[in-house]
């Protein structure tokens, strides 16, 4: 219960987040940055209880790695669902007022930007939190949350950024997308959450 208690909360500040530095326009440019923070910290925070997974993707592509148990991925995207809708609640309550103008997506882009940093960053959830190699290591959490940094800034105007179905999820409830477009960034998410299983299975084959 420990771990699924951490996924919700991590997920919530991640979410959190998004939607205070968004919404209203809080902290402008520098959004990215303060995203992949809260992201970092929280990994680090909650690394050690659940592997500080916040993001349904990463959950699937922990699990076919082989590291995460078939009876902890259910939970753990309800979890981090039910952390990111009570985020997303959290902020519309805070930004009351606040003008939100969806995003509308083109589409091949979108699946496209959501699909290659998605790709980006359940790769490296894998290749630095639970590949031998690297095993023990102190950065894992400052390169995931890196990497959701890097592509917020480089994609977030085509796709709005969300590399996560239950962020996805959380920005649609504050109206940053549009509940028709949700399939796109599920689509893309999933996909590249075992895309990056697979070529970590591959680059990786005495890895179990």
């Amino acid at each position: 219960m420990n771990k699924y208690l951490m996924e919700l909360v991590g997920t919530f500040f991640l979410v959190f987040t998004i939607g205070c530095t968004v919404v209203g326009n809080g902290a402008g440019v520098l959004a990215p940055l303060a995203i992949g923070s809260a992201l970092m910290v929280m990994v680090f925070a909650g690394g050690h209880i659940s592997g500080g997974h916040y993001n349904p993707a990463v959950t699937l592509g922990v699990w076919l790695r082989g590291k995460c148990a078939t009876k902890d991925v259910a939970p753990y995207m309800i979890s981090q669902m039910i952390g990111s809708v009570l985020a997303a609640l959290a902020v519309k309550f805070l930004k009351t007022g606040a003008v939100v103008t969806p995003m509308s997506l083109s589409t091949l882009p979108a699946l496209l930007a959501e699909f290659l940093f998605t790709f980006a960053l359940v790769f490296v959830v894998l290749n630095t939190a639970t590949a031998k190699g690297t095993a023990g290591n102190s950065f894992y959490g400052l390169a995931i949350g890196f990497t959701v940094m890097t592509g917020a800034f480089a994609v977030g105007n085509i796709s709005g950024g969300a590399f996560n179905p239950a962020v996805a999820v959380g920005i649609t409830v504050m109206r940053l997308a549009e509940w028709p477009s949700i399939w796109v960034y599920w689509l893309a998410e999933f996909v590249a959450g075992t895309a990056a299983a697979l070529l970590f299975r591959a680059v990786n084959p005495g890895d179990n």
